[in-house]
């Protein structure tokens, strides 16, 4: 999703900040913790640049490299990144209606970005692409509802011979045949979840089930003057329109859907906020 890093709210600067007391620590312990999430935030930061070095639009690092940031990211924990459940911009009593998400820039380069997601209960991240790019997201803490999809090119099964499987139109003007890659809860401890340029889950919508935080490297990052544009949809089951049931057997309808287009949500309000962890030196 694409998120402008360049200004911070600064509303968003106090209600992602500690409570200082409560998680005030002696001197002694916080420098050596700071020193130990350091390693791993710079860990994080040089192992993208590795992958992603030669990278770019629709360019997936090898099995090897995914593997590696995958592991990286396997390992990483809330306090890796100064996170805290107990933070302000993880509650909810505070909003009336849809929460708003905060979002935590650490890095971006033509080549890969890496930021965090800090959802409240009930917060929610519209359905939305990914074009051109590779996205590992990694769940911090807490309980999150993932649904993605992947467009359908893969419906070798349709009897209408004068099918073009390139558009999968519905015969609702603006609909495309998606495949339902995911639509379950995530909950920590799980695996970082990896979504490719045409499958794996391109187009997500994220649903907090409890407060939780998801860490994003994107490689490439969004880019409007290169044609990465983030596209938002609605979706609808496979029988909502009618004209189309015998694309799909029936069977087989329950794992298909179709997405239009749509304008940003109004409802959805994403707030820059500082980065207090650790940062990342470029060396």
């Amino acid at each position: 999703m694409r998120v402008k890093t360049g200004l911070v709210d600064q509303k968003g600067q106090e209600i992602c900040e500690l409570e200082r007391e409560k998680n005030k620590k002696p001197r002694k312990n916080r420098k050596r913790n700071r020193k130990s999430m350091n390693n791993v935030v710079q860990k994080l930061f040089q192992t993208c640049r590795e992958v992603f070095a030669t990278g770019g639009a629709d360019v997936v690092p090898s099995p090897d490299d995914v593997e590696r940031l995958r592991s990286v990211l396997d390992s990483m924990k809330p306090e890796d990144v100064g996170l805290s459940e107990e933070m302000a911009c993880f509650r909810t009593s505070d909003y009336e209606g849809t929460p708003p998400i905060t979002y935590l820039h650490l890095y971006e380069c033509d080549r890969f970005s890496i930021g965090i997601f800090c959802l409240p209960q009930s917060g929610v991240i519209p359905l939305h692409n990914h074009p051109g790019m590779t996205v590992f997201s990694k769940l911090l803490f807490g309980s999150m509802h993932i649904k993605s999809y992947d467009w359908a090119t893969d419906v070798s099964h349709n009897t209408n011979e004068n099918f073009n499987p390139s558009h999968y139109q519905s015969s609702y003007v603006g609909n495309r045949l998606v495949k339902i890659k995911n639509d379950s809860v995530f909950t920590v401890p799980c695996n970082t979840s990896i979504l490719y340029p045409a499958a794996g889950g391109n187009m997500h919508c994220f649903t907090a089930v409890t407060s939780c935080a998801v860490l994003d490297v994107l490689g490439p990052p969004y880019n409007d003057a290169e044609g990465r544009h983030c596209t938002y949809y609605r979706d609808f089951p496979y029988a909502s329109f009618s004209g189309d049931a015998d694309l799909v057997p029936e069977e087989e309808r329950e794992e298909y859907a179709w997405l239009q287009e749509r304008e940003k949500p109004e409802d959805f309000v994403v707030v820059g906020a500082q980065y207090r962890g650790p940062q990342i030196v470029e060396n």
